[in-house]
């Protein structure tokens, strides 16, 4: 069965062996940010096998972030990881996805629009969420408006679902070019009282501990370079 799930992600995963070493490595880089504060990390298996989730547990990271449903039911479908996998779906919700999803999925973090948290909620009642802002203004990427936030989140809680925090993806290019989009959707968490703060990837994420990230996702800084077939940013 792995050997199947392996093929739909584009090849046996590169990079799982040192997975411990980098992942000490990481946390050192995150405290000495974090100002005392705790900054999760969500481990994105994105384009590698089973054996990345493997790694991450083995390593003592249960929170895996996936961006594809497909993947997602596949690696929870053969328990890739155990039963103490907390699975984040961080890809765009579908809502003709939505049922599929919903046995396996702890945390919704890509909520961006009233009718993503209803078929979520329908589903997934009372289910763990964040709202996704689009930090760029790029019509391209995901994500609601900063400003449209706050009634998105209003929307998620009338449909019932806990929102516990914000999820953002900085702009592309050097790291410190994020630093003002996560400064300002750490602030409007504040302001929301929301606890969670879910910015800052394998490029970037120092910039996003520094201006408040609770929840970092990282992939490649994790498990190395993905295979060629399914390289894409961070």
């Amino acid at each position: 069965m792995t050997a199947s799930v392996v093929s739909s992600v584009g090849g046996p995963s590169p990079g799982t062996d040192g997975v411990a070493g980098r992942l000490a490595d990481l946390r050192r880089r995150i405290d000495a940010r974090a100002g005392g504060r705790s900054v999760r990390i969500v481990a994105v298996t994105k384009g590698f096998g089973p054996e990345a989730v493997e790694a991450a547990v083995a390593a003592g990271v249960t929170a895996i972030g996936e961006n594809y449903a497909q993947d997602l039911v596949a690696k929870a479908g053969i328990g890739a990881g155990g039963d103490s996998v907390r699975w984040h779906f961080i890809g765009t919700i579908q809502r003709n996805k939505v049922a599929t999803l919903a046995p396996f999925v702890a945390v919704w973090q890509t909520i961006d629009r009233p009718a993503a948290a209803d078929a979520v909620a329908r589903h997934s009642p009372g289910a763990t969420s964040l709202v996704q802002v689009n930090l760029t203004g790029d019509r391209a990427r995901s994500g609601c408006p900063l400003d449209d936030a706050p009634e998105v989140v209003a929307a998620a809680r009338d449909a019932g679902l806990e929102v516990r925090g914000l999820m953002g993806v900085g702009p592309i290019g050097p790291a410190e070019q994020s630093r003002e989009a996560f400064a300002a959707l750490a602030g409007l968490a504040r302001r929301l009282g929301l606890p969670d703060v879910s910015m800052g990837m394998s490029d970037d994420f120092e910039v996003a501990v520094e201006e408040g990230s609770t929840m970092v996702r990282l992939g490649t800084a994790l498990f190395g370079p993905r295979s060629r077939s399914n390289e894409l940013r961070r």
